[in-house]
């Protein structure tokens, strides 16, 4: 894991994609999950905060999707 610091604006899904190139709710669970404090800044958060990045894959596989004639 490592830590990085927000930019004025910051969103939490923002920061997970210019970090990991992705956002999906697995990076945003684990994410929270190591930053349970991140909550009090709200929804835009201000520069200068540390925020802990899980260390993901940069992209989850893709993934099939399910045909109802499968």
């Amino acid at each position: 894991m490592r830590r990085v610091r927000s930019i004025a604006g910051d969103s939490v899904n923002l920061l997970l994609y210019r970090e990991l190139g992705r956002c999906d709710d697995a990076a945003e669970e684990t994410l929270w999950r190591l930053n349970p404090a991140l909550a009090e800044y709200g929804p835009a958060l201000p520069a200068g905060v540390w925020v802990i990045v899980p260390e993901m894959q940069s992209r989850p596989g893709a993934v099939r999707p399910v045909l109802a004639w499968d």
